[in-house]
């Protein structure tokens, strides 16, 4: 019971929106429940579990139970993107601040470089991705004494195959295993391996492995503060990212908005 206790104190929520439970304390706050987390991993029998949310993930999780269930699961899953807090406004709800992936990576591997001797692992993306990943995470915290990254086939893979990447994960031993792949890929990936691996904090952070390896430009920090990333990467990704622009983020204001009209009728 003693377990299950401490997973429960540390989901820390300001509300939901879609119904997805989301993270309502600082980053701070979230960093120290995932140091708490890593120093309980002996006795506890899952990790920490980040995830991030935007319009687009909660538009596609409304229609995707399976992607729904792995961040209502989650022990902390992030208001990440303008467009929450937009939607949280219009709707009359608090959401708790914006948290970021990259935010929330860059806070945790600060705070495991102070404690020195950590060892994280990064599992997704292409190698050359991942080599460059590797080299600048080293540069940048030079306490986080191991580091190794497992880069798996795109598209699905076997059980076997499956069984041969957590082997190799939780033979690294791995304090934090940080996940980047697509969502919903990754986060349901995280749910339904969870049990079985060894590590403190499982993060799913997807672009940031791309985003900290340089491969991907992020949008200038003035950019950011203005809450105008979303235009940036438009502009840089049309192709990608113009079904998540122009379908997603209306859908989703849709379903927030319905959501809150269905909660103040009762």
């Amino acid at each position: 019971m003693q377990q299950d206790n401490r997973i429960v104190s540390t989901r820390r929520f300001s509300g939901s929106m879609l119904g997805v439970p989301i993270w309502g304390r600082g980053l701070l706050d979230l960093v120290d429940s995932s140091v708490e987390a890593i120093g309980h991993r002996p006795v506890a029998d899952k990790p920490y579990v980040f995830a991030c949310a935007n319009p687009h993930s909660l538009a596609v999780a409304d229609r995707d139970p399976d992607f729904k269930s792995a961040l209502v699961e989650a022990d902390a899953v992030v208001a990440d993107g303008v467009g929450m807090q937009i939607a949280a406004k219009l709707c009359g709800r608090s959401l708790g601040p914006r948290i970021t992936g990259i935010d929330y990576f860059r806070a945790l591997m600060g705070a495991l470089d102070a404690r020195g001797g950590a060892r994280v692992t990064f599992f997704g993306s292409r190698q050359p991705v991942l080599d460059l990943l590797v080299a600048r995470v080293i540069a940048a915290w030079p306490n986080v004494s191991y580091v190794k990254a497992i880069s798996p086939p795109y598209g699905d893979w076997s059980p076997e195959t499956n069984e041969r990447f957590i082997d190799e994960i939780n033979a690294s031993r791995p304090d934090v295993l940080w996940v980047g792949m697509t969502a919903p890929k990754q986060e349901k990936w995280v749910r339904d391996n969870q049990h079985r691996l060894a590590c403190g904090v499982a993060g799913s952070i997807g672009a940031v492995f791309d985003y900290f390896a340089g491969t991907v430009q992020r949008a200038p920090q003035w950019v950011c503060d203005m809450g105008l990333e979303w235009a940036y990467r438009l502009s840089r990704e049309p192709a990608r990212l113009w079904e998540r622009t122009f379908v997603s983020a209306p859908q989703f204001l849709g379903l927030a908005m319905s959501e809150a009209l269905r909660g103040r009728a009762h």
